[in-house]
């Protein structure tokens, strides 16, 4: 099994040390579905909701979020994001909502933590503008769907 690399040899929590790795491109995709009410879904389509353009402002959300990534996560290092995609996909069939983050950078690390805060943040958002007409609303499924840069290369989840 790999060694956790945020434990020293005593096992306490550390930033890990990324001043000797190599600068590359990364790229970091993450997804996630929020399912609401048939009724909600066709008022976010309509911008109906109360609170505004529901799917603008957790776009909006989600790219703040994925920014603020190393002040929420204790051991995430702070980076200098080239590109932050947030967008959305409608599934009528199944009154979902998918939300992709793509998180671009050139960097020591990965922005994998970055591309799931921002597809986190924008799903929590549209519970937030929603909640007040639907109280069944799930967030689901939210999970780095491709990596790409550094040592350990490609990721494409199954």
């Amino acid at each position: 099994m790999t060694k956790l690399t945020h434990f020293d040899d005593q096992g306490k929590a550390h930033m890990v040390n990324i001043s000797n790795k190599e600068e590359t491109r990364r790229i970091a995709i993450a997804r996630g579905e929020v399912l609401v009410d048939q009724k909600t879904l066709k008022l976010i389509e309509t911008e109906s909701i109360g609170k505004g353009d529901v799917l603008g402002v957790a776009r909006l959300a989600g790219i703040m979020g994925a920014k603020n990534t190393s002040g929420t996560i204790p051991l995430c290092h702070p980076l200098q994001i080239s590109s932050i995609e947030i967008d959305f996909q409608i599934q009528n069939d199944n009154h979902a909502i998918l939300i992709e983050a793509k998180v671009t950078t050139v960097g020591k690390t990965g922005v994998e933590m970055e591309a799931l805060v921002g597809v986190s943040v924008a799903a929590l958002t549209i519970y937030d503008m929603v909640k007040s007409v639907d109280k069944g609303v799930t967030i689901n499924n939210i999970h780095l769907a491709y990596k790409e840069g550094g040592k350990s290369g490609t990721y494409v989840a199954s």
